[in-house]
């Protein structure tokens, strides 16, 4: 699908961290400082955790590298994990419960300088975690700023909206019978996570699978046929969580008049209904229900990705509509699998055969085989190109609306 570096190279994977560096410093300056401790996300960490987070993970994966002694040791501590969204209940720390902002720029400094020369002997996989790791959070810093109030922002890096056109749903394409490929054997030259081992095979009965994305007019049918408020399309915890939350409509959209707008990064348009539309696992599992058909499995979604392209990388806010002449295509037809938004599958996370933790990272992926999260695949407009790999598996909870995913349906 995609070209990426093999894992030897280490000068590259050295210019690599840094440009990620750059990347994600960027996007920290997307926001006005005072609005550096606010939480645009209630189930994710105040912004300024963010600034912090992402130099402790590195010094806690690479600092003893270099033999340095740690720049601030507590600081190692208070930003070294995130929060699994959803995971429990909502955090209640103050603003004022977090060092200020100054501070924790300076250890972002002093951490840089100390890691120069440890990231010069660091072995390949672990500057590859550490990009890799670097640029998942440049997205997650997307979808959360994508939430604030718009005077809360720069617009700085403002892209061009791409403006909807005439868009005709198509019919489903039909996948033949065959053998799905999932996973990375353990000796590619290419870099995965603990989770992508091993490569294995699923045979995969045939299937049809919606050609576009689920766009924005197709889920406006099922709003207003009554999808939030008939509890027949949930399941009983996806109810629960709808009528306890209040959940009506994506998150991404609002409510003007008798109208429906799209919260743009920087600005508030009408509804563009040809775009994808961005909601949880259990919105995309009612609408499945109501439309008759059932969310892919990840063997399923593999398969129909085959032979996938991948559009270029144009650092875009938004997405753009399902139809669009840059769009992916795979060899069976199947068009824009990759890079307009995650797509949600109804498989649980969890290893595959052969699976052995990181040992750099042992918490990457075992403590969120529970149950409790579903594979994500494609990846989005945020999504860095390393991580448009095939083997690629993003996984979160069903009732997380922020992530910028999508989702096809299929039927037998």
């Amino acid at each position: 699908m995609t070209t990426v570096e093999a894992v030897g190279n280490d000068q590259l994977l050295v210019s690599r961290l840094l440009a990620a560096r750059e990347e994600t410093d960027t996007i920290f300056r997307e926001v006005i400082p005072e609005a550096m401790y606010d939480r645009p996300i209630p189930e994710r960490h105040r912004i300024v955790f963010y600034v912090g987070h992402l130099e402790a993970f590195d010094w806690n994966l690479l600092g003893g590298a270099g033999g340095a002694a740690s720049p601030h040791a507590e600081f190692d501590r208070l930003f070294a994990f995130g929060i699994d969204p959803v995971g429990g209940n909502l955090p209640a720390d103050r603003p004022e419960d977090w060092p200020r902002l100054e501070v924790v720029n300076e250890y972002r400094d002093r951490v840089r300088e100390e890691l120069d020369d440890a990231i010069a002997v660091a072995s390949p996989q672990l500057l590859n975690v550490a990009i890799e790791h670097r640029l998942m959070h440049a997205e997650t810093l997307a979808y959360i700023l994508h939430q604030m109030p718009f005077d809360r922002k720069r617009k700085q890096t403002a892209r061009k909206v791409i403006e909807s056109s005439a868009f005709v749903p198509a019919a489903g394409v039909r996948i033949p019978a065959g053998e799905a490929v999932l996973g990375l054997r353990h000796d590619s030259a290419i870099f995965g996570w603990d989770n992508e081992f091993n490569e294995h095979t699923v045979h995969v009965p045939e299937f049809t699978i919606d050609k576009y994305k689920v766009t924005n007019a197709e889920f406006l049918r099922f709003l207003d046929a009554g999808g939030y408020s008939n509890s027949a399309l949930w399941t009983v915890d996806d109810w629960v969580w709808r009528t306890t939350n209040n959940i009506s409509h994506p998150a991404f959209w609002v409510r003007r008049g008798d109208t429906w707008a799209y919260r743009s990064m920087f600005d508030e348009l009408p509804l563009p209904l040809d775009w994808p539309v961005y909601v949880s696992h259990a919105e995309a599992n009612a609408f499945a229900r109501w439309a008759g058909k059932s969310l892919p499995t990840e063997a399923e979604w593999q398969l129909a990705a085959v032979g996938n392209t991948v559009p270029a990388a144009e650092g875009a806010w938004d997405p753009v509509p399902v139809n669009h002449d840059d769009a992916s295509v795979s060899a069976f037809g199947v068009t824009g699998m990759i890079g307009n938004g995650w797509e949600w599958t109804s498989t649980e996370f969890a290893p595959f055969p052969g699976f052995r933790p990181f040992a750099c990272y042992p918490g990457y992926s075992e403590p969120f085989f529970d149950g409790r999260h579903y594979v994500l695949k494609g990846g989005s407009v945020r999504t860095a190109q390393c991580i448009l790999r095939p083997s690629f598996r993003n996984w979160f909870q069903p009732h997380y609306q922020h992530v910028y995913s999508g989702f096809r349906c299929v039927t037998q």
